[in-house]
């Protein structure tokens, strides 16, 4: 475990989530590596928390893909595999489809509005080394266009997805030569949406997670070698 894990308290949270916040940002900056063990005695002491936060945030986190449990051990990083990747990237290629043919149908001015200004501040942020910033600007893209959909359902289903694309997400943006091709991809499911082209967006967000299930399995496979 690296030193650079800390806790940052907020005193609008309880503890419990502080302390999750914490180590789930630490898995997935690296600072916590994957199949590295988590102690609860040793991370109370780092943390300078008790063991009760600590054992609640394992849990979540276990929840979430981000742990996994494994017999006689406890608690470790979980690795980022190829079949995990594939399941979750099945599941959100079909819920974006769904959410940008239904956002075609009811997006408002306002909200084409909000998607430019969303596409310029991702397009702006590319060059960053802030990795966390570009990935949050990237999301913002796509909430605006969940929230176009006007339903709830879908948008809760698709929030619930988040945390387990996230390590996917910062995996695609960790390559510098794919992130322009992201802008470019954002700029095609824009226009689409602009345009009230179901079709085109449907086909412009396909390509755009198959993009990413292509580049991640090529980290994936790099790091493995």
């Amino acid at each position: 475990m690296k030193d650079s894990l800390k806790v940052t308290m907020n005193e609008y949270l309880p503890l419990r989530d502080v302390v999750f916040n914490t180590l789930r940002q630490g898995i997935l900056k690296g600072e916590l590596a994957p199949g590295e063990r988590l102690m609860e005695v040793a991370l109370a002491e780092r943390l300078g928390v008790s063991r009760t936060p600590i054992r609640e945030a394992i849990r979540k986190l276990e929840l979430e893909g981000l742990v996994i449990m494994i017999p006689r051990k406890g608690a470790e990083v979980a690795s980022i595999s190829e079949k995990s990747m594939r399941d979750v990237l099945e599941v959100r290629r079909a819920l974006e489809e769904l959410a940008v043919e239904l956002a075609c149908k009811r997006i408002t001015q306002e909200q084409r509005d909000e998607l430019k200004r969303a596409y310029r501040a991702f397009a702006s942020s590319v060059d960053s080394k802030d990795l966390i910033g570009i990935a949050q600007k990237d999301e913002a893209f796509h909430d605006v266009i969940y929230h176009a959909t006007q339903n709830q359902k879908l948008e809760q289903m698709i929030n619930n997805l988040r945390e387990q694309m996230y390590r996917y997400r910062l995996e695609y943006i960790k390559d510098k030569d794919k992130r322009h091709t992201l802008v470019e991809e954002h700029k095609m499911i824009m226009d689409a949406l602009e345009q009230n082209d179901a079709a085109a967006a449907k086909r412009a967000t396909r390509t755009h997670i198959d993009n990413q299930e292509t580049t991640v399995l090529k980290n994936l496979k790099t790091q493995t070698k």
